[in-house]
């Protein structure tokens, strides 16, 4: 049997990753809290941390356990709160990218504070840490861009956009309704820095077409990379859900791919209370191709 007081024991731990930190947090002795981790390693019958240089880190099991010691947590709180309060409206937590946040789910997001009472958490995260804090339940939802379904999550269409090259409207290239890649031939580019995945499709797709182009500036987030564009520093590629600036336009690149979002979740997960909610308004409020 897994006891309630080693699970609780794990979340603190997985979130400090740190004997001392999580035993302080948790007022017990380090000997005592070793002797719960461990016990509970023993329940399940897998490793549930390692070792890597002078770092602790949870292996898959452990973030497994990880989810489930949540999902328990939440499941008996709402228990508590319906059988006490009758409305059962716990926290929900979302996790997704600044630019999601900023361009595509506020509608969402502004429904379900509207209608609902639950509070709401919103995770800034990029792809990785999204599908990291759904999978060990730190959030119930995410929203991240994906091309396939990442594997033991359930994955909702949300949105699929365009990518559009952003301009000053008194570029020559403004004249044009649609860009494609030769027209970029020479041009300075606001972009991503080097290993972001945007960067690298936008660099590929160069390159396979033959056009020369240099980087004007690295910035990381739409909004860095529209703002370094409004001030004539060079032109950006970004998602066409963006909100242009003023005095600036955009201009769809049909050579690049249409960027698509999706809801993400555990299996099980988020079809009750609050998350259920969330979920709806997410799907409801998603944008129409």
């Amino acid at each position: 049997m897994l006891s309630s007081e080693q699970l609780a024991s794990f979340i603190c731990f997985a979130e400090h990753l740190n004997f001392t930190h999580a035993a302080q947090a948790l007022h017990l002795s380090q000997p005592a809290l070793h002797v719960q981790i461990a016990r509970l390693g023993e329940a399940t019958g897998a490793p549930l941390y390692r070792r890597v240089g002078r770092r602790l880190e949870l292996t898959a099991a452990g973030e497994e356990v990880l989810a489930f010691a949540r999902d328990a947590r939440e499941r008996t709180a709402q228990l508590l709160d319906t059988l006490q309060a009758g409305d059962g409206q716990r926290r929900v937590t979302l996790a997704a990218g600044e630019g999601a946040y900023l361009y595509l789910l506020g509608p969402a997001i502004r429904s379900f504070a509207r209608n609902r009472r639950a509070p709401l958490t919103l995770l800034v995260r990029d792809k990785i840490g999204t599908m990291a804090a759904v999978r060990t339940g730190e959030a119930q939802l995410g929203v991240a861009v994906v091309d396939a379904p990442p594997e033991g999550l359930v994955s909702e269409p949300l949105a699929c956009v365009e990518q559009v090259l952003v301009l000053p409207a008194r570029h020559a290239l403004a004249r044009k309704r649609r860009i494609r890649l030769e027209d970029l031939a020479g041009e300075r580019l606001i972009v991503a820095p080097e290993g972001h995945i945007h960067r690298t499709v936008i660099a590929q797709a160069l390159r396979s077409a033959g056009v020369p182009w240099s980087v004007a500036v690295e910035a990381s987030g739409w909004e860095l990379m529209l703002h370094f564009a409004s001030l004539g520093v060079g032109l950006a590629i970004v998602n066409g859900c963006c909100r242009i600036p003023r005095g600036l336009i955009s201009r769809p690149l049909a050579a690049l791919p249409r960027i698509h979002y999706h809801l993400l979740s555990r299996p099980g997960a988020a079809r009750t209370g609050a998350a259920a909610a969330l979920r709806l308004a997410l799907l409801d409020k998603r944008p129409h191709p």
